[in-house]
Order: structure tokens, then sequence, then C-alpha cells
């Protein structure tokens, strides 16, 4: 039986992953933050010489952009780089010294573009972040490049473009689109409070991402993938899907206000086409689909 570790395992993707890995037969073992410190290289070495076929490092330091917390940005940069940087090289060397068969997926982010010029967004568009999230995971495809390239390491980045699942924490705009509005529809007076109704977003279904991360480490050779869409919705389209879903007036129910942004987001659209060729991966669950699903699902909880 192949043997996966799943670092991050606790997150959304790592969850997904972990029953979409099961359900091919796959052993998986799961870790979560509580379980190792990434930031100490002879633990981490010591899991890796188990041997495993695959490794998926999904850990990541979140905070949304309409968080009321805002933790400065040295400490934002520090948190962030000892998860996205330090844990990551230390899978790395950890892989290049105990366990060189292994093959290992890093997942990154859309946020690396920053603002870029081009539309859509591919492999060889330029990296520019300007926030301290796309910084580190900028730092962390550039290891994954130098491991491979220095040390021969199967190394695999997703470029990974906003992903949904009933599994994502409400304090992010679509959960907490979809939870205010089941509160009202029930008879809470609240005023659902968004940033920017404008705003455009890359949005895919997650479940469908974590099949093109495999499917990714199922290659022969190890590169560089942006995984997303290729289509853009607004923040307002969300919020006309899940009202009149309810049978609401959204005009009735919602403020915009752009005081309660931390920071502001570029609308990025993903290229696809050099994933679609190499593993024949696409989306199957559309964007409406997934409003209505996600709706439906946190409706029933």
């Amino acid at each position: 039986m192949s043997r996966a570790l799943v670092i991050g395992a606790h997150g959304q993707d790592g969850t997904l992953l972990t029953s979409f890995l099961k359900a091919r037969e796959w052993e998986v073992d799961g870790i979560g933050k509580e379980d190792l410190d990434l930031g100490r290289f002879d633990p981490v070495k010591a899991v890796l010489a188990r041997g495993y076929q695959h490794i998926y490092y999904l850990a990541a330091f979140h905070h949304s952009s309409q968080d009321s917390a805002v933790p400065s940005d040295r400490e934002l940069y520090q948190k962030s780089s000892e998860v996205h940087v330090t844990g990551l090289i230390n899978v790395l060397e950890g892989v290049r010294s105990v366990s060189p068969a292994s093959r290992i997926f890093y997942a990154a982010s859309s946020l690396i573009f920053g603002s870029p010029a081009q539309e859509p967004q591919n492999e060889d568009t330029p990296f520019a972040p300007h926030c301290i999230y796309g910084i580190t995971k900028t730092n962390g495809i550039q290891l994954c490049r130098f491991y491979r390239e220095k040390h021969g390491v199967f190394a695999s980045s997703g470029i990974l473009f906003n992903h949904e699942s009933p599994l994502r924490q409400r304090k992010f705009v679509i959960p907490k689109i979809i939870h205010s509005a089941i509160a009202i529809s029930s008879g809470s007076p609240e005023k659902l409070l968004l940033g920017d109704l404008s705003a455009r977003v890359d949005w895919g279904y997650a479940p469908d991402y974590v099949d093109a991360m495999h499917r990714i480490l199922c290659l022969d050779q190890p590169e560089d993938f942006v995984i997303a869409t290729g289509e853009t919705h607004s923040v307002q389209e969300v919020v006309e899907i899940v009202f009149h879903a309810l049978g609401l007036d959204w005009r009735d129910h919602v403020v915009e206000s752009p005081s309660i942004l931390t920071r502001q987001r570029t609308a990025l659209r993903g290229d696809i086409a050099k994933l679609q060729k190499a593993t024949a991966w696409k989306s199957a669950v559309d964007f409406k689909q997934m409003i209505l699903s996600l709706l439906e699902t946190a409706r029933h909880v």
C-alpha cells in the first residue's frame, strides 16, 4: 500500500486530502501543528525516515482581510515564515537526507503575484507579492525550486487560488455571508457587513483542488502549477445567490463598509492551461453549484 504524509492535516485542505487519499486506498499519516514542531529539524527528519511516497506540505498561517485583530507586520512575518519557510526547508532537507524517493507537494498561493499587469496569471507570471503571506509563500516556492535543481528532490508547488468547502473557517468571506444569511432568515435582526461587494475572486471548490494536488505528484517530473478555475466572480454575486436561495432581498440586509478591510485585494485570475495539459484536471463543480452546496450543508449542520 502506498503511504502519504499530510502536513497540515487538520485544516480544510488537509482534511479533504486525507479523505481523498484514503478513498483510493492510500495509507495516510496526518500531522497538525500540535503533533510536530516543524521548526526543529531532528524531529522532522525522524518522521520522514518512516518512508513516504507522497508528502503534502499544506501547513499555513492564515488571517483574513476582514479580521478585527490585526498582527503587526513583524509578528505576521515571524509566524508566517516559521510555517511557510523554516518548516518547509526542514522537510526538504529531511527528504534529501533520509527519504530521497519521496515526492513533495508544496501549497503556495496566488498572493505571490501581488498586483500583476498580466491577466490571467500563469506559472511564468513574475512574483511580486505585496503582503507578508505572499512574500513567505514566494520564499517557499523558491526553496522547492532550489532543492529540486541543486539536490534532485522531487518538489512540486501548487499556486493555489481561493478555494472553498464546508470546512472553511467562518472568518472568511463566503462562510461569513452564508452563516449570516442563515441567521437573518431565521429572524436575526443583524446586518451583514462586508468590505467590498465589487471585489472579484477566482473561487474554486476545495475537493476539486486536492485532486489536482494528487495528480501533480503522480507526474513523471516535479514542476510548478497554477490551480484555479480561470474565472472570477464578485462578492455581490455570492450575496445574491445565497440570499435569493433563502427567499430574501439582500439589499435589505447587507451593508458595505470598506473600513472593515485590513488589506486591499487585487482581482487575480488563474490560467490552468499547463495543469490541464499535464493532468487533464478540471473543476467538477461550477461557481453557483459550489455556493448552493455550501449553503445547503451549512443549513443542516
